[in-house]
């Protein structure tokens, strides 16, 4: 969780208590230490949140504040709401139960009469007998891999069976009905190669960054897709 996703969170927990939270008790809640709040409440309070409370005895957010409602049209709910029922079915539990939190977030800060859209859209995905994806929980630990940027340890089963060890660095994931594939550069065959998140046996986030940025690996190979595909057959 990165300081701003830390910010957001400690005003969500804030909300949540009427009575004053210790830092301990919010460091406890958030997985950091305790210097951590003391440093990142006072940044709350430098921009302008209502904290009153002071290290030691606890902090609470003054009565009577409140986020300014998020307004959407008619549209725009739907297509978050079409969207997040989408993301449900895709075999990314973790990323799943995200998209109904938003879509939570959202509800109770819009409106009542937006709410009231919100419950009833009209508008559900459809996912063909046979064709929903199966959980697949690495798709979380990939997507980890990505953000921190740290190269992944796997066991891969290809085509012929045959299952090899790799190392590589996971710099998209493409959601189809029914499966997942993941695009990542891989240091067993040096390029870039497009792996099926069924067919990984075994996957273990490491330490080891990838060497250059995601952003440039995803233009490296963005360019390199151009480049086959321009190539005759």
């Amino acid at each position: 969780m990165d300081r701003t996703e830390r910010l957001f969170a400690i005003m969500d927990a804030l909300r949540r208590h009427r009575r004053p939270v210790t830092a301990a008790e919010l460091a406890e809640e958030q997985g950091t230490s305790v210097r951590t709040i003391y440093r990142d409440v006072q940044k709350l309070i430098g921009l302008g949140a209502p904290i009153d409370g002071e290290a030691g005895v606890g902090y609470v957010l003054r009565p009577g504040f409140f986020l300014p409602p998020l307004m959407f049209t008619a549209e725009e709910l739907e297509a978050l709401v079409l969207g997040a029922r989408w993301v449900g079915a895709q075999g990314d539990e973790a990323l799943a139960s995200a998209a109904e939190n938003a879509i939570g977030k959202i509800a109770t800060a819009s409106p009542a009469d937006l709410r009231g859209r919100i419950d009833d859209t009209g508008l559900w995905p459809a996912v063909l007998r046979g064709t929903g994806a199966a959980p697949r929980p690495i798709l979380g630990l990939v997507r980890q891999a990505m953000r921190r940027e740290r190269a992944l340890a796997m066991c891969y089963q290809g085509e012929s069976g045959h299952s090899t060890d790799r190392e590589v660095g996971p710099v998209q994931i493409a959601y189809y009905e029914g499966k997942q594939i993941i695009a990542a550069w891989c240091c067993l065959r040096a390029s870039f190669r497009h792996f099926r998140a069924d067919r990984i046996e075994r996957l273990e986030l490491t330490a080891r960054p990838y060497g250059k940025p995601r952003r440039t690996l995803t233009m490296e190979w963005f360019e390199a897709l151009v480049r086959q595909r321009s190539t005759p057959a």
